[in-house]
């Protein structure tokens, strides 16, 4: 009979980064090799793709030593994809980065884990600086009924609250991501913010459309946690967004 293994399990990592994507192009590439330029953390890599036909299934099968996990085939969308990486990931703290961002500097993992050492928060978040122009970061007073207060790009979740909370809800297609962190707020999980640059990110996306689709589903999150009175006067200003951002586009 073979001896047992008395080796001790493998300790986790301390941070997973998540990238999903379908048909990303040659962004990817940046976005990985931010990755992978990291120093002095080991982090644990999944990729989730949603069935690509560009080419970015065999590329990353050509990589496949370097990546952690790869999950590869069709998906309901971007939060059930976004799920089914968490699912696969090891690391104590996650992080999302989107196929199109990358992160700032080789050090930036380090030194957001040094921060993240020292809190007993669940959600350290940093700042994302998008091409465009726009910087966002999480605000000391957090104000859950405004519109999503931190971006995943920037922003580091302890595994844990996963298995806790639950994952995104699949059934929004744009603003999963705001509910997901409206049902921590409102469940006491604690946001801290870290003073870091952690991702450039490109515009452009799904959530930058200006669909009204993501402003509806801002308000149906909105009404999902709060009362009609305290929601009205944000509902007002989403729909004011809309349509400023639709004129700004016409006018182009």
């Amino acid at each position: 009979m073979p001896a047992a293994d008395s080796r001790p399990p493998a300790a986790a990592p301390p941070l997973s980064v998540i990238i999903v994507c379908k048909n990303p192009g040659p962004k990817l590439r940046a976005a990985l090799a931010s990755v992978w330029e990291q120093l002095h953390v080991p982090t644990d890599l999944v990729i989730v793709d949603g069935g690509s036909n560009d080419g970015t299934v065999a590329w990353l099968e050509s990589h496949r030593a370097r990546l952690g996990t790869l999950l590869t085939g069709p998906d309901t969308g971007i939060y059930d994809a976004m799920n089914r990486g968490v699912a696969a990931a090891r690391g104590e703290w996650i992080l999302f980065l989107g196929a199109d961002d990358r992160l700032v500097g080789d050090m930036v993992l380090s030194e957001a884990v040094n921060w993240m050492q020292k809190t007993e928060a669940g959600v350290a978040a940093g700042e994302a600086a998008f091409d465009d122009g726009r910087i966002y970061k999480l605000r000391s007073q957090v104000n859950p009924l405004a519109r999503n207060f931190v971006h995943h790009q920037a922003t580091f979740y302890r595994r844990s609250l996963f298995t806790e909370n639950d994952g995104f809800d699949t059934s929004l297609t744009i603003m999963a991501d705001y509910e997901f962190n409206v049902r921590l707020w409102k469940n006491r999980v604690r946001f801290k913010p870290i003073p870091l640059r952690i991702a450039a990110c490109g515009s452009g996306g799904v959530s930058d459309s200006g669909a009204w689709r993501g402003y509806r589903e801002e308000i149906t999150v909105r009404h999902r946690y709060f009362s009609f009175g305290r929601c009205l006067l944000w509902d007002v200003l989403s729909v004011v967004r809309f349509l400023r951002k639709k004129l700004v586009r016409l006018g182009k």
